[in-house]
Parts: C-alpha cells; structure tokens; sequence
C-alpha cells in the first residue's frame, strides 16, 4: 500500500522562463567583434623647402588671371603627394620646380586648338602668365582625376600644406573659350550665378554714376558765381581748393530771405559782420513795433545762415542765437528755440560771453517738457558749483526736485515765481502738471473738494479758470453748486483723470529736437 502525502511531487524547474521556452544552445549565439578604432593619421614633418614652395606658390606676384585657387590646389596637391609616394621630398631641389600655376598654364597652352582661322595663330604664342581658363568641362575632368590619384595619400595626412591660403576670393574671374568639339559654352550653373551677380553690380554701379553725374552738374549750374564747385577742375579758371573755407560776404543789403543752400554760397549775397550788426539792430527795433514773428524768425535764420558760412564765431554770434531763442521762446517755437540753444551749447564751451547760465536754466526746464532723463543727466553733470548757486539755475534744478518727489503743491508755488523767461517753458507742461495733481487729490480727497481749494493749489487765476479746465478734461459731470459753493467731486473723477493723465505724459515730439 503506497504510502500516502499531503503534497503531489513535482519535477523541478531548471530556469526562469516558461516550459514551453526553448532554450538555444551557446554555440548558436553570434558573437560581436569588436571595433576596432582605424589608426590615427601619421603626422607628416614637411621640410622647409616645401613649406617655401607652398608660400610661392599661394604669393600674390605669382598669381596668374584665369587660375582658380581650386585648380592651384589640386595641382599643389598633385606634386607634393608625387613627391612623398617616390620618397622625394628632401632630395627634391624644390627651388627650381616650376609653380603649379605655371604647370597648368602650360598645360592649357598644349590643349588650346592652333588654326589658321581661329583667334590664335602659330607665330603668336601667349605667355603663360596671360593665358585665361578654359571652358570648365575640361577642367572638371582633370580636377576629378587628379582626386582620384591623391585620395590615399591626402588620408595619411593631419594639415595638407594646400590649406595653408587664407585668400578667399569667391567673385574671381572665371572666363570660358570654346572647345574644339563645336564651340558650344559649358557654363556651369556656378559661373552663371557669377555672372548675373557681376551684371547686377554693373547695372547698379552705372546708375549710381550716372546720379552723381547729374547732381554735380546741378550744382555746377546753381553755382555759376565766382565761387566755382570744388570738385571742378577746369583749365580755364584756377582750380577751387580742397576746403574753400569761409566766404567773405559782399553784399550791403541789411533784409534778405532765407533760402536753404543747395550749391556753394556767393558772396554777392552774403552780408558781412558790419552790415549784419546793422541788421540785428533793424530787426530788434521791428519786432518791438510790428511783433511780426514770421518775418522775423525768416530774417534772424538768414542771418544765422551767413554768420555760419563766413565761420564767424563771436559775442556777437552768442548775440543773434540768443535773441533768436528768446523770440522763439516767446510764441512758443520750440523747434527754433532748440536749434539756437544746441548752437549756443557750442558757442558758449568756444567763446566767453552771453549767458551761459540763463540757457543752462532753460535747458534744465526744456528737459523736463520733453521727459528726456539722458540729456537732464548730461545737464546736471556740467553745472559747476557756482552755476548751481546762479538763481534761474537754482529754481529749474528746485522744479525739477519736485516733480521727481510728486510734490505738486511745492511745484505750483515754483510756477508763480519764475525767473527770466522760465515761465515760457513751464507753461508748455504745466497743464500735464496739473492733470497728475488732479488724480492724487481724486485718490486723496474723497468724496468732494470745494472748488477753491484746487485753485489755491494749482494756480488757477480764478475758480471760473478752473471750472473751463475741469469742463475740458469731460469733469463738467463732477461739479456741483450747492447753495453759493462749488463742489468738485472727486471720489466720483478718478478714473477720468487717471486716463487724462496717461496720454498727456506719452512722449513729445518736437520739431528740430536733438
């Protein structure tokens, strides 16, 4: 009777996978080889000979018109490799080997068909150094053949000396003859490219010509006084110096119009120094009569005009720039009034006189109109201790605190007491002032002013001035009479002034600004 277990026994598994996995035996298994890295170049210890050879072969005397560097390489390359395989590269008397450019000269010579009819004949023979390409067919298949030839030896070699060139002239000039097969071209796409680019650059070059061409004769015609174009060179009269330098003015007339100069001035028409203080002082006494500012902005350009061509640099030229910026100042030409105050700038750092200090003050004010924080940092560097002190200087450096500070009650106060002719200059950005004081008092003082207090704080002349300022910016909504007071709304106005804000800071433009 069979002995009984609580178990069924069970064959033991040899492995990890299933029974069915058949398992292959290890003879079957492929075997990788491994790589094994191809040798390293031999590095090769060229001779001093050689290297020479290359150098005069890569010479700019020795260049020969119609050899492409391509071609002078591959032929380089052709002779060394020679060399190395026959063991000849000490032995050689590299002095006296012809330059690959004259070997594929030659080469050419024996290839060009001699006829009777064609372009060359027996008895004339061109030098190799004058000879063009050849049509690039044949040049291709010597350059593919002389490839082939080298391709073992270039393997072994770490920096081929043909490489030495650092020339890279992509647009020489490549010329194709004929063959001797029909005289059909064998352009490559290459070379047409090339040629399109050379005919394009031909075209624009005979333009550009031909517009010089034209403007100089302009300006020879504009300029038919005795002061001749300097770029005239005419046997007839004596040749116009390089830099004619400054014109002596001839003519008498106190008034003149101001023409923009299109050709060399004649001095006929300019006025000299004497006839222009004359000038000044006519101009001076008219504006006080006539106040006619077109006339005489067009007359005090004029004279600065001839001040600049006879390089006339004086007090007397502070004078004129001066009075010219006062002017322009007055009725609001800031475009006039920044072209005189870059040219005093100038005048003022050469000569000593005028008023450097009331100009430094306006330039500090015209800054801040135009929101321009580079040219305030260039002003404020250049003041001197004693400048500072100056009180036109003193009150645009205070404006400016102010704003920087937000401190719009301190800045109003400077507005009512302006020096010289600052009051020009801070009405052009006073208004933006006062816009960005009317959202801070909105933020501040809710939900209602009386209408006095924005007149005390922002220098209305009176409450009637201010209530037209609110009813321009679309407030006329937030004011509110109540009983004999006038009330301005503010906790209900903050966002239109907020945006009346925004745009009245954007960037300002102006005219002849520098």
């Amino acid at each position: 009777m069979p002995h009984n277990t609580a178990f069924t026994p069970v064959e033991v598994r040899r492995g990890f996978g299933s029974p069915q996995q058949e398992i292959f035996p290890q003879s079957t298994l492929i075997r990788t080889q491994p790589v094994i890295p191809p040798p390293k170049p031999e590095k090769v210890d060229w001779p001093q000979p050689v290297r020479d050879y290359v150098q005069r072969a890569f010479a700019p005397e020795h260049k020969i018109p119609g050899i492409e560097k391509q071609e002078l390489e591959a032929k380089l390359k052709e002779v060394i490799t020679q060399a190395a395989q026959t063991s000849q590269l000490h032995s050689k008397d590299w002095n006296s080997i012809a330059l690959p450019q004259d070997m594929i000269a030659s080469e050419r010579q024996a290839l060009v068909p001699v006829s009777a009819h064609g372009s060359y004949s027996s008895t004339i023979t061109p030098e190799p150094r004058k000879l063009r390409a050849l049509n690039s067919e044949t040049l291709s298949k010597k350059r593919k053949s002389t490839d082939e030839m080298n391709t073992q030896s270039e393997s072994r070699l770490e920096h081929p000396l043909w490489n030495m060139s650092t020339d890279r002239n992509l647009f020489e000039e490549r010329v194709t003859y004929p063959n001797g097969s029909g005289g059909v071209r064998s352009d490559s796409k290459r070379q047409r490219k090339v040629k399109a680019a050379n005919n394009a650059r031909d075209i624009s070059s005979k333009s550009f010509n031909a517009d010089l061409e034209t403007r100089k004769r302009r300006f020879e015609n504009n300029g038919a006084g005795t002061h001749r174009a300097p770029w005239r060179n005419d046997t007839e009269d004596s040749p116009s110096p390089e830099n004619p330098g400054p014109v002596v003015g001839l003519s008498k007339e106190l008034e003149k119009n101001y023409y923009r100069l299109t050709a060399p001035p004649d001095p006929k028409n300019v006025r000299p120094a004497p006839i222009l203080k004359k000038t000044l002082d006519l101009l001076k006494r008219k504006w006080r009569e006539a106040n006619n500012y077109a006339y005489i902005c067009d007359q005090f350009k004029s004279m600065r005009q001839d001040l600049t061509v006879q390089h006339i640099k004086n007090e007397f030229t502070i004078s004129v720039y001066e009075i010219h910026a006062r002017i322009a100042l007055e009725k609001g030409d800031l475009g006039e009034y920044n072209q005189c105050q870059t040219q005093l700038r100038g005048l003022y750092s050469q000569i000593k006189g005028g008023h450097p200090t009331e100009f430094k003050a306006y330039r500090i004010l015209y800054f801040i109109y135009t929101s321009n924080r580079t040219g305030m940092n260039d002003c404020l560097a250049d003041l001197t201790p004693a400048e500072r002190k100056d009180p036109a200087v003193k009150h645009a450096l205070d404006v400016r605190s102010a704003l920087a500070l937000g401190n719009y009650h301190r800045f109003f106060r400077l507005y009512l007491e302006n020096h010289n002719m600052g009051a020009y200059l801070m009405d052009m950005f006073v208004q933006r002032e006062r816009l960005a004081a009317l959202a801070n008092i909105c933020r501040a003082y809710k939900p209602d002013v009386n209408i006095r207090f924005i007149t005390e704080e922002l220098s209305f002349e009176s409450d009637r001035e201010t209530v037209e300022f609110l009813c321009a910016n679309e407030a006329q909504d937030f004011v509110e009479q109540r009983e004999e007071t006038v009330y301005f709304l503010t906790g209900r106005a903050g966002q239109i002034f907020e945006r009346a804000k925004a745009v009245a800071f954007k960037k300002v433009d102006v005219k002849g600004q520098i």
